[in-house]
C-alpha cells in the first residue's frame, strides 16, 4: 500500500475508538449514554436541517465536518462533562496533545487542514464556529429535555449553570437560543431543575 493511503487507512481506523467514548448524556428515551461518534452524527444532521437559523451565512459542509471532527481528540483525552470545573482546568492541555497525535497519523497536508479546523472550532469567532458550537449545545440540551432532565438531575446541576453554557448559543443562533431557553424554563417549572 502507497504511504499516503497507508496514513489515510490507519487514521480511519483510529478515530473508531471515538465509538468507545462514552458521554454523560443519555439517548433519548432514558436510553444507554451516547458515545462520541453518535453526538458527532447527530449534531451534524442537525446542523444541517437547522441551517436557516444560523444568525449568520455558513458553509454548511465546514460546520458539519467541525462536528464530526470535534471530539476525536477524546479518544485520548477523554471526555470532560459540560459542567465539570475540575476537569476543565486540564481540559485543554490534554486536547492540545491529543490533537497532535492522533492528526499526526494523517499525511501532512490533511494533518494541517484538520487541526486548522479543529481549531477554528475552539476559537469560536467565525460564523461556522459559533454555529457549530450552537449545535454542540443544542444537541445534549434536547436529550436532556427529551429525558425528564434526569442527566441534570444526576449531577446536581441548576438551571443557573446551564444558561451560563448555554448563553453562547445565541452567538451561533439566536432562534435556537429561544428554543433552549423555552427548554430550559420548562424543566425549571417540571421541578426537573432548579433555578439556582
Amino acid at each position: 500500500m502507497e504511504e499516503r493511503l497507508k496514513k489515510q487507512m490507519d487514521f480511519a481506523l483510529e478515530i473508531d475508538k471515538e465509538k468507545n467514548i462514552f458521554r454523560q448524556t443519555h439517548l433519548s428515551g432514558h436510553g444507554r449514554r451516547e458515545n462520541d461518534a453518535e453526538h458527532a452524527w447527530h449534531m451534524s444532521i442537525m446542523a444541517y436541517i437547522l441551517r436557516e437559523y444560523a444568525n449568520e451565512q455558513v458553509d454548511i459542509a465546514k460546520v458539519m465536518l467541525m462536528c464530526l471532527i470535534h471530539d476525536i481528540v477524546e479518544i485520548d483525552a477523554g471526555d470532560t462533562y459540560a459542567y465539570d470545573t475540575e476537569g476543565a482546568k486540564t481540559k485543554k492541555a490534554r486536547e492540545d496533545a491529543a490533537k497532535e497525535r492522533i492528526f499526526s497519523l494523517l499525511p501532512a497536508d490533511q494533518k494541517e487542514e484538520l487541526i486548522a479546523l479543529f481549531d477554528e472550532f475552539e476559537a469560536y469567532e467565525t460564523p461556522e464556529a459559533k454555529y457549530a458550537h450552537a449545535m454542540d449545545n443544542l444537541q445534549p440540551l434536547m436529550l436532556n429535555n427529551s429525558n425528564d432532565g434526569n442527566d441534570w438531575k444526576e449531577h446536581g446541576v441548576s438551571a443557573k449553570t446551564i444558561y451560563t453554557r448555554q448563553s453562547k448559543t445565541a452567538l451561533g443562533s439566536k432562534k435556537l437560543y429561544e428554543l433552549t431557553d423555552k427548554m430550559i424554563k420548562e424543566n425549571v417549572e417540571k421541578g426537573n431543575i432548579p433555578e439556582k
